[in-house]
């Protein structure tokens, strides 16, 4: 075991994917966990498959007028949150040219300005209580400017920068830990999801997510991550994992890959040929 028993997790997003697979893995480790997403019937069968204690609290992300009544349940259900994971999130599949504002707007505020808000309302707590953990699961998309995401790593590349202020002024001080998780192709809805540039749902999967990691094995990464109090991870493995590194290595190198992926993306894109 990691030292998770009877630690309290609460976890957005919850409802499929990475959340869903944090959520029985944590479980497996014996930590309580608070279910977070807007599907109830799809947080219900999250929980069915989990041993330990579980408080459904759905909610919608940006309903900020909610959010601190969903806090105050939080922290009464088992008296604190130890562990808060900001996973909730939406991505993009559109050329910034073509793509409403709106659609940047709605992405910056789902996976930007509500993990933030979350995190700002809890924060208080975790002081009281004498410390915590606080997770932001970003992207590859938050080190690299991906074609086809501009609002998407807009909200990635700022979510690492929120956590890493935050990092800077709560670790010592307040024994508050952070850390940032930066996954690459996940097997996943996230493709499927993904706005288009009306803001209407993409439908549709990238063959990289199809060809990508099981999230029950992003899952596990995360928990040896948070158990060794990493302040951040890359959750990939060949170009993707390249990409990333080469951002700090060699970032003027980076950016000519880039130029040219992108020219061919969107050439393909306007094609209608966008997996």
């Amino acid at each position: 075991m990691l030292g998770f028993t009877d630690k309290i997790f609460w976890i957005t997003g919850a409802s499929s994917g990475i959340g869903a697979a944090l959520a029985r893995a944590f479980s497996d480790e014996g930590a309580h966990i608070i279910l977070s997403g807007r599907r109830v019937e799809a947080l219900e069968k999250v929980a069915a498959d989990i041993t330990t204690d579980t408080l459904l609290l759905p909610f919608e992300s940006t309903d900020y007028d909610a959010l601190p009544a969903k806090v105050a349940e939080a922290q009464q259900w088992k008296g604190r949150v130890d562990i808060l994971i900001n996973n909730a999130g939406v991505s993009q599949r559109s050329l910034a040219i073509d793509t409403d504002p709106n659609v940047h707007h709605q992405i910056v505020n789902i996976d930007l300005l509500a993990p933030i808000w979350l995190t700002q309302l809890l924060l208080p707590h975790m002081i009281n209580a004498g410390g915590g953990h606080i997770v932001g699961i970003s992207s590859v998309a938050g080190r690299v400017g991906v074609p086809l995401r501009t609002a998407y790593c807009a909200a990635k590349h700022g979510l690492i920068g929120y956590m890493d202020a935050l990092r800077a002024e709560t670790q010592t001080r307040h024994n508050i830990h952070v850390t940032n998780i930066l996954p690459g192709s996940i097997r996943t809805d996230i493709s499927r999801n993904a706005l288009t540039k009306d803001g209407s749902r993409r439908d549709k999967s990238d063959a990289m997510i199809d060809n990508g990691m099981e999230p029950s094995e992003c899952a596990r990464q995360i928990v040896e991550a948070i158990a060794n109090k990493l302040p951040e991870l890359i959750i990939a493995d060949g170009p993707e994992l390249s990409l990333a590194q080469l951002r700090q290595s060699d970032p003027v190198k980076l950016f000519e890959m880039t130029a040219a992926m992108g020219a061919q993306i969107a050439e393909k894109y306007e094609s209608g040929d966008d997996d």
